[in-house]
């Protein structure tokens, strides 16, 4: 424990810079995945996903995230709204950010589409001082019983960020690009600068249908992915599958060096109810960590009006 809160003390204090939480049900999330997928449904689309990562250590992170996205045929795009909150070293840091994004589609033929976004962000980064330990508040023999002779610096810090990001698909497949924290603010909840680093990610996929129906007249496909993310020096490559039956979707990822994800969802065609699991595969195993629990809910509404006339994209519900 007083090497974990050792280094945590230096991420606050260091020239170091953290990364953006991620999701593994990354299409259950799709907007933060990237903000071209804004109306990408056509109708009303809302999402509500939370995430437990490493539950086992005594500072986990924890982070939650509301959306809701749309196609309107007056601006010829989507619009889409995304909050999240994530929490580390149990509320030590908040960081909450509520995402405006206009979408624009282009039909570019009969069989290929894409949209291009931006995103505005407001961010609100604030660190809770009371809960820090400090050398000096140690006795060898007693533990931590003294008051720091550290004095509070900051505390608190609101920040405007810009995104964008494309989406190009055809009936089976599609590729996208996003690009986060554009302006790379000041981030920084003490005293120093800390830039927030560009966040780039790449995806691409398919759905193929395996050829006709079950013995139970249900459809099956399997949709391969990958997904290749880079953040100030950290490169993450995922790979992964998969496996609609109807209204069920099982799927399996490999994420480079440290941890497969499996899950599991139910897509109504309204409502969506999905799970997964990481397993981790690194030193820092599962029997220390706890793994990561994620749980997302979906709810794809009816249009009111007529439902607009263009191409939906076909990438997999969670």
């Amino acid at each position: 424990m007083k090497k974990i809160l050792i280094i945590f003390m230096f991420f606050l204090i260091g020239e170091v810079h953290a990364q953006d939480p991620q999701f593994s049900q990354f299409y259950a999330n799709p907007i933060y995945l990237n903000p071209a997928f804004a109306g990408s449904h056509g109708c009303p689309r809302f999402a509500v996903n939370y995430r437990n990562q490493w539950p086992q250590l005594d500072g986990s992170y924890v982070t939650y995230s509301a959306s809701y996205d749309q196609y309107f045929k007056g601006i010829n795009g989507g619009l889409g709204v995304i909050m999240t909150h994530d929490q580390q070293g149990k509320g030590t840091i908040n960081h909450t950010t509520l995402s405006l994004i206009y979408n624009y589609h282009l039909k570019v033929n009969r069989k290929f589409t894409m949209m291009f976004a931006g995103k505005a962000t407001w961010n609100q980064k604030f660190l809770d001082w009371d809960r820090l330990t400090f050398g000096d508040m140690i006795d060898p023999r007693r533990g931590f019983i003294y008051a720091t002779g550290d004095v509070p610096r900051g505390g608190s810090r609101g920040f405007f960020d810009v995104s964008a990001g494309m989406v190009g698909f055809t009936e089976k497949f599609f590729f996208g690009v996003s690009a986060h924290h554009l302006n790379m603010p000041d981030e920084s909840v003490i005293v120093g600068n800390s830039p927030m680093p560009i966040r780039l990610t790449g995806h691409a996929g398919a759905k193929l249908p395996l050829g006709g129906k079950s013995q139970y007249n249900t459809d099956i496909s399997i949709m391969p992915n990958m997904i290749y993310q880079y953040q100030q020096g950290f490169m993450e490559m995922l790979l992964g599958t998969y496996v609609q039956y109807g209204a069920f979707t099982a799927g399996v990822w490999f994420r480079s060096r440290d941890a497969f994800i499996l899950s599991a969802g139910i897509n109504t065609g309204t409502i969506k109810v999905g799970y997964s699991y990481d397993v981790t595969v690194s030193r820092l195993n599962n029997g220390v960590t706890g793994g990561s629990h994620e749980v997302s809910l979906g709810f794809d509404l009816n249009c009111k009006t007529k439902k607009p006339s263009f191409r939906t994209i076909s990438c997999p519900s969670f």
